[in-house]
């Protein structure tokens, strides 16, 4: 697992940890936050495993969070939400309900059951783990936490897949603005970096990278089932936004996926972006839109070049070596 230099953590008030079996190739990945923060998400793929994103709209009471789960184990995995949760509680940190501290987690989850052992998967314990161990910098990407198991790839199966991961960026800019976004990158589709240029894809029998574009014009359908893959991440920033503000940012940050991942959305996919705000300086939401696409789109290509190949699953790095 590799390290980053810039990632989501330099947005002041945010911490991630990981945590992740090795060797059932599963994970998750707490997004703490110090101070309660303004959340919204949109949901753009089409085989979304979500946890509290009804909470998350706008018309709804409820607008600050404390915590978010990035997992694996497809709809087994937010379980996990539960483990920050209780870590939360013991710290006093949550929605005062006069009984107590009810914290908001909202979760999002990938599938890799078929890369690993199917019977493990992210739960409660693994979810507090991940949340005791959040941190500020010096943190591990690639096969770390959500993106233990990840693939990308797999527009001719999973058998033709590549490894995906789990990777961050961030940007700092005029204002004392901070925006950063991390994400677990598994998608159906194949990944380019920004300059266009193919990093992970389906491959053929000679284990050559080919066009996931040409592969779907060539066959009848994607041989996957619904919901067998997807991208979910978080983008952070230090603005002062509303919840619908928030939410905007998040659609925004798809772009990022968009310019990474082809293609994109698909309806095997259940692409997630949370947009958090921290609430600590003036900003545009067009200005925050925009850089959290590109810090998106940044960390995509960082999940790759992080990632480390697995039995079956080469990785960027394996294809590139010098």
């Amino acid at each position: 697992m590799g390290k980053n230099d810039q990632d989501i953590t330099d947005v002041p008030g945010v911490a991630v940890g990981h945590s992740e079996d090795r060797e059932a190739y599963t994970g998750c990945t707490a997004i703490l936050f110090e101070q309660d923060t303004v959340c919204g998400v949109d949901v753009r793929g089409s085989a979304p495993g979500t946890r509290e994103t009804d909470l998350l709209n706008p018309v709804n009471l409820v607008d600050r969070v404390h915590g978010i789960c990035l997992a694996g184990g497809s709809a087994y995995g937010l379980d996990a939400a539960g483990g920050i949760m209780k870590y939360l509680e013991e710290k006093g940190i949550g929605l005062n309900v006069g009984a107590g501290v009810v914290p908001i987690v909202p979760a999002a989850v990938l599938f890799d059951l078929p890369v690993g052992d199917a019977s493990v998967r992210p739960d409660g314990k693994m979810g507090y783990e991940a949340a005791s161990l959040a941190k500020r910098g010096d943190l591990s990407w690639g096969n770390a936490g959500a993106g233990c198991g990840a693939t990308v790839g797999k527009v001719a199966g999973i058998h033709r897949a590549m490894k995906g991961g789990i990777g961050s960026s961030s940007r700092f800019l005029p204002g004392e603005l901070v925006i950063g976004a991390i994400v677990a990158v598994n998608a159906v589709g194949e990944i380019r970096d920004l300059d266009g240029n193919v990093m992970a894809g389906a491959r053929d029998d000679h284990g050559k990278i080919v066009s996931s574009l040409d592969l779907m014009v060539d066959q009848a359908s994607i041989p996957l089932l619904p919901g067998t893959n997807t991208t979910i991440g978080v983008v952070a920033c230090n603005a002062k936004l509303t919840k619908s503000q928030a939410a905007k940012v998040a659609s925004m940050a798809h772009n990022g996926l968009a310019r990474t991942i082809f293609p994109v959305h698909t309806m095997m996919d259940g692409d997630t972006i949370f947009a958090a705000a921290t609430q600590e300086v003036v900003a545009s939401v067009d200005l925050v839109g925009t850089f959290a696409a590109e810090v998106m789109a940044e960390a995509v290509v960082s999940a790759i070049k992080h990632a480390k190949g697995i039995d079956g699953f080469p990785a960027y790095r394996d294809l590139h070596k010098k």
